[in-house]
């Protein structure tokens, strides 16, 4: 991974890109202040570097019949290195959990699960999280609705320049 020195015009392209993953080059380059050939390669070594981890499309998930969403909170029986990626392999098997976060405290992990609806997640919770090895006990919280989604960070652009 190549090393980038973040300046203002990049983290313009960081928020512009994080805002609009589909805007054309030209586009960006325009509202970044500089023509698109340098542009490119602006991205280019920031993808590069890591601070670009990929694209993708916000999928509405009612749209696909995803009605429910549950933040699960997992608790293990041992949190030894070997066992807690062991768990983490198996949750990235499931597909219905769209997120998983180690946490401190409590909680050792917590799990963003989608779900056509409340028997879906119950059937998945019984087979699949409950009856997983190492799994002592889950705590669910049903969503009842998200007021704001804004994925990524926030950009500021007229910060100093970093390393």
């Amino acid at each position: 991974m190549r090393r980038v020195k973040l300046d203002r015009i990049d983290r313009r392209i960081l928020r512009d890109l994080q805002d609009d993953g589909r805007m054309t080059n030209v586009e960006l380059a325009k509202r970044a202040g500089i023509s698109a050939p340098p542009c490119l390669r602006r991205v280019r070594a920031l993808e590069e570097s890591g601070f670009i981890r990929g694209y993708h499309a916000d999928i509405a998930p009612d749209a696909l019949g995803f009605g429910v969403t549950v933040f699960a909170h997992v608790g293990l029986s041992s949190q030894a290195e070997a066992d807690l990626n062991r768990f983490e392999a198996l949750v990235d098997s499931w597909p219905m959990v769209r997120e998983c976060h180690m946490l401190a405290g409590e909680t050792d992990f917590l799990l963003k699960v989608v779900a056509p609806d409340w028997d879906a997640y119950q059937k998945f919770l019984t087979t699949q999280l409950t009856a997983a090895p190492n799994v002592s006990h889950v705590k669910s919280s049903l969503a009842i609705r998200t007021s704001k989604h804004r994925p990524g960070v926030p950009i500021d652009i007229d910060v100093a320049d970093t390393d």
